[in-house]
């Protein structure tokens, strides 16, 4: 059976295991391009904005280096939040959360999703309370900003990433959205070219 989303201590222990055991294959070590380019285009530096399960936020450091102060780092292991403390520590205290992504209740203007979405089982549930979840995150008119695995699902519940459609993420999105954009990124990384499909959801 997979593990239980909602379960604070069980995913607490799944995860900070492995950073322990440095299985973090989904970590490139600086921000991803499509990101990146993004962030490049903000111009209100005052904005809130949350990265949730950021494990190392390289794009959290990017933001808060180009100025973007307001910005929130939440990740349900200690361990990725301890270690970018260290790492940058200018960044406030505060502003490393550690929480249940699911249970964590502030509200922002901006939300980047960087490798979130796919770690989490594929069950029809998780999705749908993962879409649900962002829409409560976002205060009216707020953005859900970032990049989707572009992949089949396989039916494996264990092995990451895990992958889908468009099509498919549309239906658990499109409740509580307006797609302003989603499509293929142009500018993915070469590991990931092909896989990915960018977004900007707009909060209904």
């Amino acid at each position: 059976m997979p593990e239980n989303i909602f379960d604070s201590e069980d995913q607490q222990a799944y995860w900070s295991a492995r950073y322990d055991e440095a299985r973090t294959g989904w970590d490139i070590g600086y921000p991803s391009t499509p990101l990146k380019t993004y962030i490049d285009q903000l111009t209100d530096k005052n904005i809130r904005i949350l990265i949730p399960g950021a494990g190392n936020a390289y794009e959290a450091a990017y933001l808060f280096e180009q100025g973007f102060l307001n910005t929130v780092i939440l990740d349900i292991s200690p361990i990725p939040l301890e270690s970018f403390g260290q790492r940058f520590p200018k960044f406030p205290k505060q502003q490393l959360v550690h929480e249940n992504f699911f249970s964590y209740q502030e509200q922002f203007d901006l939300i980047i999703e960087q490798t979130f979405f796919c770690s989490m089982p594929p069950l029809p549930t998780n999705r749908a309370a993962y879409a649900a979840q962002m829409s409560k995150l976002l205060k009216p008119g707020g953005k859900l900003v970032g990049l989707w695995f572009d992949i089949p699902l396989t039916g494996d519940l264990v092995k990451r990433p895990f992958g889908g459609t468009k099509e498919e993420y549309l239906t658990y999105l499109e409740p509580y959205f307006s797609v302003k954009t989603f499509a293929p990124a142009y500018n993915s990384i070469p590991p990931r070219a092909g896989n990915e499909l960018f977004g900007i959801f707009i909060k209904k």
